[in-house]
């Protein structure tokens, strides 16, 4: 038999209720599973809270991150342990390993530091052709440069001094009256006509 009571009266029930009954507190708010939906939940449709898309870039970022770190740490611990009861096994053929491994890599770096040494003269060499096949091309654009110059400059000079002969025919004020006789003396007439190939084929007569 079940008795179930609530409120400050439980004590007083604990002690006058017989040995052999069960007691069961009632607990506020609280459902069984056989108990229905309440009416203002009927019909609600459980909708996820939005997710930034932004947001859940960063977070995936960060948690890869958080991943490979995390396994960076393991691999890393768990190596340290493997080495050291590796140690504790091995005794002085660790020791021996380790000082083999030391050896290996003083000489590693030794042939590093030559390598770079020649690698470093080879570079030298190689920059100081780019910077002399550098000057040899600027020299020579230079010559060139100087080469247009002084064509441009007898260019111009030819140009002066046809100019200066073609200034003996300019009609002047000195020259005017017998420039009027001449063009008298001699008249032109450029009242005619042309075909297609350039040819005279009709000209009227001067009066």
């Amino acid at each position: 038999m079940f008795q179930v009571i609530g409120g400050r009266i439980v004590q007083a029930a604990r002690l006058l209720s017989p040995r052999s009954a069960v007691l069961v507190e009632a607990v506020r708010g609280r459902k069984s599973r056989t108990d229905p939906i309440a009416k203002s939940k009927e019909g609600r449709i459980k909708v996820p809270p939005p997710v930034d898309p932004v947001e859940m870039v960063v977070l995936k970022e960060r948690f890869s991150e958080y991943q490979q770190i995390m396994r960076a740490l393991r691999l890393e611990f768990k190596e340290e342990v493997l080495r050291k009861k590796y140690e504790e096994e091995t005794g002085s053929l660790a020791e021996e390993r380790a000082r083999q491994e030391a050896e290996e890599h003083r000489a590693l770096m030794a042939w590093n530091d030559q390598e770079n040494q020649r690698l470093l003269k080879l570079r030298m060499l190689r920059l100081q052709k780019e910077k002399e096949e550098a000057e040899r091309k600027q020299v020579e654009a230079d010559i060139q440069r100087e080469q247009e110059q002084q064509e441009l400059i007898k260019q111009r000079e030819r140009e002066i001094l046809q100019l200066q002969e073609d200034a003996k025919n300019f009609i002047t004020l000195e020259n005017l009256d017998q420039r009027i006789e001449e063009a008298l003396d001699n008249p032109k007439n450029y009242n005619f006509a042309i075909d297609k190939q350039g040819r005279v084929v009709k000209q009227t007569v001067q009066q």
